[in-house]
């Protein structure tokens, strides 16, 4: 355990003791970045920072240091603060230099006030991100970032949440919501129970899964603009002060920075939004609407803000895996697993093989599959995915969505999406950008890196697809094919080149393209599927289940080597029916 968690808990007095130091050398920025990269590499001192992702807002202390796992799900546009000001005391005249990085509120002493006048403040530019937590997270995954954390947290008392108390109507329809949500999307009773294990370890440590949350004073509620519905967690705006140009949308990260949920900026915002109903703002001197102020300047309780102190990408969200995919820690687990490679293939596959019902041709397949990885671009082509088609699969059985919950206990990130006529022609699926509020509206296909995408086509019914499902259907399309989502812009598309594992369900042969189409044939026919496969799960060892996790994740990430003979033969592109 670090000694003296002053770093942690008072991140601040530390900059600024660094600042007076140094000031005015430029130096003092880098000197404080590398002061916590060093104690952050400090034994188990990674796990002693509060996530997140895991504690709950009210039980972590304002100004502290915190980390938070998430995607990028829009970026707004720079804003400028006071990175130095001086406070002078109005009694003696007494000057002292602040700085103002790493604060959404200038702070002074007592008895003192910030001089706007002053030659010496400087005035500097930060990035604003809109994070949320990555969107299909396993719970299996959550659950075993929580259990790393050695992070002591209790309830503060410096911070009161500034929104209403619900009553208890509001929070059984809050508690039923999710559950319809994901009812909907399954296309069957209960399907697309995408968090269902686990969460109720987890309620008090989540935000509500709901999207749309009140607050007084608003004539509409915040919508935190999750990719999918019946999602939990924080959504939080982190400001980045250097380097942000190697951040963009949907990319993962790891972010450690100060907390800042000063229920000031509450009331800050309250004001500025009662002065412009009010006219009382000179419209020259206000450059956002009020609806763009209301997006961009949520309540603190509900969205937090985090200055960033270090931020990199992450190339999963396995946390079986070192985080560095060139670490020399990440090196060296690579070497030892892979020793152990052949043998763990041959388990996964006997295991697959129970679970398709004797299949074992399929099996192969599932497991080339879920390893896929787009690993180039050739022009327009990705090299290296591998979307899947499974079809007969038995209709109005609780097939399909047992074997989702058993690849989503395998996987770090998953969505089951099912296509019943209702959703496809109802669900937002790629994203759109509101220029009213100037916002990105996010969709079901805004997904991060090497999620996968499990789309049940036996959901389908007769009917008639609308103009939405036909260009819900058209995106699907291009996401199989082109590993591309052509985000909306109104008045122009924008490719967003993405990494998706699709893997579709079918009775025939799907409607939507594929790179290999395998017909399923049962050597099984077990007399209660959901027993079966429900004791598949249970027999299956928990050190067993965590090496195909490795497997899985592991050789998405290892370098391979095609020899020249190899290429001589093979094809530009294969498409398969088996």
């Amino acid at each position: 355990m670090p000694s003296a968690h002053d770093w942690i808990n008072s991140p601040l007095s530390v900059v600024q003791g660094i600042f007076t130091q140094n000031s005015p050398n430029p130096e003092w920025e880098k000197k404080v970045v590398e002061y916590f990269k060093e104690k952050l590499k400090e034994n188990d001192a990674r796990s002693w920072v509060p996530s997140l992702n895991d504690v709950p807002l009210h039980y972590l202390k304002p100004n502290s240091l915190v980390k938070f796992r998430c995607m990028v799900q829009d970026m707004f546009d720079p804003e400028f603060y006071m990175g130095v000001y001086e406070t002078v005391d109005p009694t003696s005249k007494a000057r002292v230099l602040r700085s103002g990085k790493y604060r959404d509120v200038a702070e002074c002493g007592p008895q003192q006030e910030v001089d706007l006048n002053s030659s010496r403040s400087v005035t500097l530019e930060r990035q604003t991100f809109y994070c949320v937590p990555i969107p299909g997270e396993s719970p299996w995954a959550k659950e075993t970032y929580a259990s790393a954390s050695q992070a002591r947290v209790s309830p503060s008392t410096s911070y009161t949440p500034c929104r209403r108390k619900r009553s208890y109507e509001e929070d059984e329809d809050m508690d039923m919501q999710p559950s319809k949500q994901k009812d909907q999307l399954s296309g069957l009773p209960g399907g697309a129970d995408s968090q269902a294990s686990g969460d109720s370890k987890r309620l008090e440590t989540e935000a509500p899964s709901i999207q749309k949350n009140s607050v007084p004073g608003c004539s509409s509620p915040i919508d935190l603009n999750f990719p999918l519905p019946g999602e939990k967690g924080p959504a939080c705006l982190v400001k980045v002060y250097e380097e942000w140009e190697g951040f963009k949308v949907n990319d993962m990260l790891e972010v450690y920075g100060i907390l800042s949920a000063d229920p000031v900026l509450s009331v800050l915002n309250e004001e500025r939004d009662n002065a412009a109903s009010a006219s009382l703002l000179d419209p020259m001197d206000c450059t956002e609407t009020a609806e763009e102020q209301r997006v961009h300047s949520p309540p603190a309780s509900l969205v937090p803000r985090l200055h960033v102190v270090l931020a990199h990408k992450l190339d999963h969200n396995n946390p079986l895996l070192p985080t560095g995919l060139t670490t020399q820690e990440h090196q060296s687990f690579v070497s030892s697993f892979l020793s152990e490679v052949t043998a763990v293939r041959a388990e996964l596959l006997g295991f697959f093989t129970h679970v398709l019902l004797g299949d074992s041709l399929a099996a192969e397949y599932l497991i080339l599959h879920l390893i896929s990885n787009v690993y180039a671009r050739r022009d327009v082509l990705p090299l290296g995915k591998f979307a899947l088609n499974l079809s007969g699969c038995p209709r109005n059985t609780a097939y399909t969505e047992r074997l989702y919950r058993i690849i989503q206990q395998i996987v770090p990130s998953s969505f089951r999406l099912g296509m019943s006529l209702h959703n496809m022609n109802t669900l937002r699926f790629v994203p759109h950008k509101d220029y009213t509020a100037n916002r990105l509206v996010s969709g079901v296909l805004q997904l991060p890196r090497n999620s996968s995408l499990f789309l049940d086509e036996t959901a389908l019914e007769q009917g008639q697809l609308d103009a939405s499902g036909v260009q819900n259907l058209t995106a699907l399309g291009n996401l199989i094919s082109w590993q591309k989502v052509d985000y909306d812009f109104n008045f122009h598309q924008m490719e967003f080149p993405c990494n998706i594992n699709v893997l579709i369900t079918s009775e025939g042969r799907s409607l939507l393209p594929s790179d290999c189409q395998v017909h399923l044939q049962p050597q099984l026919a077990p007399p209660n599927m959901e027993e079966y496969l429900s004791a598949l799960q249970v027999a299956l060892m928990p050190s067993l289940l965590n090496k195909f996790r490795l497997y899985t994740s592991l050789l998405r990430t290892v370098e391979y080597g095609i020899s020249e003979e190899v290429t001589k033969v093979r094809p530009s592109r294969v498409l398969c029916e088996v």
